[in-house]
């Protein structure tokens, strides 16, 4: 059995913080989320963050200190990142982020849905891919 996945989410509003982690904890309560409130915060916790690492990395696009697509270059750089997923997670369907975003390295652009079943089916089909047995039903 693969253990339970982890995530690490950069967003600076609160609110859609906590729906995230709400998600994670309908999918399985055992899920780990490491929370940023900026590119800054995150590459700093990232650089230490103690291993394992995290199974998936999301950032939001838009943030203060520094940006999500920034973040993303400069996560890249770190060895040990380089093949932890990146998603951005932005309410920007803008074609450029998007494009950007996938030349600098992130795995999927993911709009945030307008509602929480939206976030909740891409978290599980991620929790899926990572370990089939935390399949909700």
């Amino acid at each position: 059995m693969r253990k339970t996945p982890s995530f690490f989410l950069a967003d600076d509003d609160v609110d859609d913080q906590m729906l995230f982690v709400e998600a994670l904890s309908e999918i399985n309560t055992s899920i780990h989320c490491t929370l940023a409130k900026n590119g800054e915060e995150a590459l700093t916790l990232l650089r230490d963050y103690p291993a394992p690492l995290p199974d998936f990395i999301f950032l939001d696009l838009n943030m203060p200190r520094m940006s999500g697509i920034k973040c993303l270059a400069e996560l890249k750089k770190i060895e040990s990142l380089k093949t932890v997923p990146v998603i951005i997670y932005s309410t920007s369907s803008q074609k450029e982020y998007i494009d950007e975003s996938l030349k600098l390295g992130a795995q999927n652009f993911f709009v945030k849905p307008s509602n929480f079943n939206g976030l909740l089916d891409y978290l599980q089909g991620l929790v899926s891919e990572t370990d089939p047995g935390l399949r909700k039903f």
